[in-house]
């Protein structure tokens, strides 16, 4: 598919940023994940009420991009960091100078795209795809965000952003386009909607999680990203659906004695989980490794520690909430599902409302390097790891900018970089209707050519499937 880059431009916000707001500090918890950027493109078709049937009208496609703009100069406002720059890896510069723009235009219609969507093209709808710094680390000078908006010969369209995972994490990220979504409707439809109800952005979260400035900056980075319980190499991505009538049947088989109400996050993850650990002895086997089969695996799942606290942080906060929640699983003997859930469960519990409380204030960053610690002594002890985050019920599918909502949410395939490129994890998503469940599994291509074909998985899951042919 071609795509071709129409132009280029910052939107700044539409009013100044105040000046003790120039320079935004991060909090602790934004030093805890890497400082990637993360992908998003929502595909939204042409609404036929706008146009005759197969006549595209110019002036509409102009004037949603009009739009689109009016919007997020004026969301930008709201979300100054945004429209920043990087400073240095511990704060954001929030100049006003704005988020980078893109215009692109595919020569193609979108279900051309959406009939059999290919990983490797969902790149073209980022903004700079070859550009390498939005696919890895950002150094002092870099966006903080950038968009690309790419309308196709039908007239519809796909809307594509990066947000550094130093400003927040998938929750914040979900905000800031709901925010923007709300005030295109607004002007597109002349009217208040439900979206336009949201919470006002709070970027205070370094006044509860401060970085500690007796402890030297850069030993404080090194000491935390030295004990990321995420694992980087080469790998490939393949998405696997998993439909609602699935999903209920996975949650019976997950039920037990000991685990009443699996939830369709535990269900999926654990079923993935149980098949990917089997995929990986079976490919260790066949290459001779000598990784150790009698370790456990380390199920490590990423946790919202916004509700978590007490009292819970509002879901407005913007910056980086999540810690990671380790579980052992051993694999001297196929898991049940249930025993899964309940480890997962147990792992997950211990983040309560002492645990975030024990990150805030002076004495955070001394108990955040002994959890880091503990957490390090967890996995080492494992023979590898795989790593979770679920981004159901954010709210993806709900973001109208006031032609309708989009019939796919995708993320994006990984960094060509190895060193860059999470191995072994998993990203779920809601599916269009809510109830389902797409997972984007990235790992090693051996590893990958086992999962894909294994029956037990397959019994739920459709791989690769094409978002407007599958009923989800």
């Amino acid at each position: 598919m071609e795509v071709e880059i129409l132009s280029k431009e910052c939107i700044k916000p539409s009013s100044p940023t105040a000046h003790h707001l120039e320079t935004h500090k991060l909090s602790l918890l934004d030093l805890y994940l890497p400082p990637a950027y993360i992908p998003l493109v929502l595909y939204y078709p042409m609404n036929q009420q706008y146009s005759s049937a197969n006549i595209i009208d110019d002036h509409i496609i102009s004037t949603r991009l009009q739009l689109l703009k009016q919007a997020l100069s004026e969301t930008l406002a709201r979300f100054y960091p945004l429209a920043g720059k990087i400073k240095d890896l511990h704060s954001i510069d929030c100049n006003d100078e704005g988020i980078y723009f893109i215009e692109a235009r595919a020569k193609s219609p979108l279900d051309e795209f959406l009939n059999l969507p290919s990983i490797s093209l969902i790149k073209e709808f980022l903004p700079d795809p070859d550009d390498a710094k939005w696919r890895s680390v950002p150094t002092p000078g870099d966006y903080v965000a950038s968009v690309q908006v790419t309308t196709f010969s039908c007239g519809g369209m796909a809307i594509g952003a990066y947000v550094s995972h130093m400003i927040g994490d998938g929750t914040a990220f979900s905000l800031f386009l709901k925010s923007w979504a709300a005030a295109a409707a607004r002007k597109s439809y002349n009217e208040e909607s439900e979206a336009a109800l949201l919470l006002p952005p709070k970027f205070d979260a370094s006044l509860s999680f401060p970085q500690n400035d007796a402890y030297p900056r850069q030993a404080c980075s090194t000491s935390i990203r030295s004990n990321l319980p995420i694992k980087f190499g080469r790998c490939v991505c393949r998405r696997f659906l998993f439909d609602a009538s699935a999903i209920a049947n996975l949650k019976a088989k997950a039920k037990g004695s000991t685990v009443q109400n699996p939830t369709r996050v535990e269900a999926v993850t654990t079923l993935l989980g149980k098949c990917i650990m089997a995929a990986s002895k079976t490919q260790a086997r066949s290459s001779s490794s000598d990784r150790d089969s009698d370790k456990p695996f380390a199920l490590i799942h990423a946790v919202n520690l916004r509700r978590r606290a007490t009292p819970p942080f509002s879901e407005n906060y913007m910056g980086n909430f999540i810690w990671m929640a380790s579980a052992l699983c051993t694999t001297e003997e196929e898991p049940e599902l249930q025993d899964l859930v309940c480890q997962l469960r147990e792992a997950i519990a211990k983040l309560n409302g002492d645990f975030v409380n024990s990150l805030q204030g002076d004495e955070g960053l001394l108990n955040f390097l002994e959890a880091l610690k503990y957490e390090r002594e967890t996995y080492t002890r494992a023979a590898d790891r795989i790593a979770y985050s679920s981004w159901c019920n954010f709210g993806f599918y709900e973001i109208d900018f006031g032609w309708g909502k989009p019939v796919w949410a995708s993320v994006t395939g990984p960094p060509e970089s190895p060193a860059t490129a999470i191995l072994n994890a998993i990203l779920l998503m809601d599916t269009n209707t809510g109830k389902g469940i797409e997972a984007w599994v990235y790992l090693h291509e051996d590893t990958m050519a086992i999962l894909q074909v294994d029956q037990q998985l397959l019994q739920y899951a459709t791989v690769d499937p094409s978002p407007i042919k599958t009923k989800i």
